[in-house]
This record gives structure tokens, sequence and C-alpha cells, in this order.
């Protein structure tokens, strides 16, 4: 692997946890009283990642062809470290090792609803655009 794409995906990475953190600490901070233990800020930055993933492959497919390390640091790097699926897994679990079965199913359900359309939602908006 070129040295170039290594660089270019940690970078993504920095900046993406950066911004995941940014985020779910936000969501947290401004709607934590009212989310009941629900983890919003990680499906937003699921959904939102998702969705961006969609723009970002069908823009590379339709009208751009950047170099193989800003691929690699958008995609990899930046998207990789800003969603997480670890965190959906730990989260869902404790959800229901608490006894918030009903809020763990709606978790899971709407994380893995949602993040799919928003993929297909970003595919979709540039291939409107494109079109």
């Amino acid at each position: 692997m070129q040295f170039q794409i290594l660089i270019a995906v940690a970078l993504g990475g920095a900046l993406g946890a950066l911004g995941r953190y940014a985020m779910v600490s936000q969501v947290s901070h401004a709607l934590g009283p009212w989310l009941g233990g629900f983890p919003l800020g990680t499906l937003g930055v699921n959904v939102l990642g998702s969705f961006a993933m969609g723009l970002l492959v069908e823009v590379f497919a339709l009208a751009w062809s950047p170099p193989e390390a800003l691929r690699a640091l958008l995609t990899v790097g930046l998207l990789g470290a800003f969603t997480t699926f670890s965190t959906f897994s730990m989260e869902a679990v404790l959800l229901y090792e608490r006894g918030a079965l009903v809020q763990a199913a709606v978790y899971i359900a709407a994380s893995v609803v949602l993040s799919i359309a928003g993929f297909v939602a970003g595919l979709a908006l540039i291939r409107a655009i494109f079109a």
C-alpha cells in the first residue's frame, strides 16, 4: 500500500473521529435530559455518514474522479471514522441489558433502516442532479 494513501486514511480518520465526537457530544448535551438514554447522537452520525457515503459514491461514479488518496481520505478515513458500528453494537447491548427492550429494538431497526435509506437518498440526490 502506498504511503500517501496511508497518510490520507489516517488524516481522514482523525477528522472523522473528531466530527463524530463533536456531534455525539452536542446531541447528548442538548437533548440528553429528554432522550432517556436513547443513543440519538450515534444514530445521527451513522445516518448522516451513510447519506454522505451515498453522495460520494455516486459523485465518484458520475462526475468526479479524484486521486486514490483523496478517495481513501474521504471514504475509508473520514466517513469510516465518523460512522461507528462498534459503538452502535455496544449501545444496543447496553439498552438490552438495562431492560429497555423496546428502545433497543427501535434503535437497532432505526439504525439499519435509516442508514440504508440515507445511503440510497444520497445516491438518488446525486442521480437527480446529474440526470
